[in-house]
């Protein structure tokens, strides 16, 4: 079994959710009581959030190629971002390691291109929804068609991410606002959402959407154990 490192902490609700998915996933393979070789870098989000929000992702760039070579020390022969934002600088994190960076895209769009669909909706941060690092990576590499809220609907996503989600609460009337923000993308004819924010899915599940969901959380934890198996 390759031990799996996780860049977490982005925020930790989420990367308690990774940690608990991939040892689920380690153990429904192997049976018994298996469970993944992990080793997880925990960063103080507030430090991230900071910097995200003043625009200093050069400096953010560093603190991750930093923990990324910790971890690759420490005996990772797998790294993930355990988010989909600090994707944005995913290709500086690869270069920097020998081993290799599971970007969180590609699972997803595999799976999406597996289902047939190629028209769909992407839900995050306002800097995963309005910069290319995300939105290019699924068109130019996989041929999706991304679809976005309008600027109203991206700045409440936003709000509710960082003010609520990460903070670990659960609003119900947010619930219903993404769920009708979902629908509004459903009427431009997307024919799934991707939520690409790791946190999200601690909001909506399946029976809230009107479009299939793709919760990049689990589908970059079940890529993560098949390829720590292989």
């Amino acid at each position: 079994m390759k031990t799996i490192g996780l860049l977490g902490g982005l925020s930790w609700e989420s990367s308690a959710v990774y940690y608990r998915l991939i040892n689920q996933g380690v153990q429904q393979r192997l049976g018994g009581v298996h469970s993944a070789r992990c080793l997880l870098w925990s960063f103080d989000f507030a430090e991230i959030e900071h910097l995200q929000r003043a625009g200093r992702w050069a400096d953010a760039t560093a603190l991750m190629i930093d923990a990324a070579r910790r971890l690759e020390a420490g005996g990772a022969d797998i790294v993930l971002i355990c988010t989909n934002t600090m994707h944005r600088m995913a290709d500086a994190v690869q270069a920097a390691l020998a081993v290799p960076l599971l970007h969180i895209a590609d699972p997803v769009a595999a799976r999406l291109r597996a289902d047939g669909r190629r028209r769909v909706a992407l839900l995050g941060t306002l800097f995963t929804m309005e910069q290319d690092f995300y939105r290019g990576r699924l068109a130019r590499m996989h041929g999706l068609e991304v679809l976005t809220p309008d600027a109203t609907d991206r700045q409440a996503l936003h709000r509710i991410i960082y003010d609520e989600l990460v903070r670990g609460t659960i609003l119900p009337e947010s619930r219903q606002v993404v769920c009708a923000i979902i629908r509004r993308l459903a009427d431009q004819e997307a024919e799934a959402v991707i939520l690409g924010c790791t946190e999200i899915m601690l909001l909506v599940g399946p029976d809230d959407s009107a479009l299939p969901l793709y919760d990049t959380t689990a589908l970059h934890a079940e890529a993560a154990v098949r390829l720590c198996l292989e």
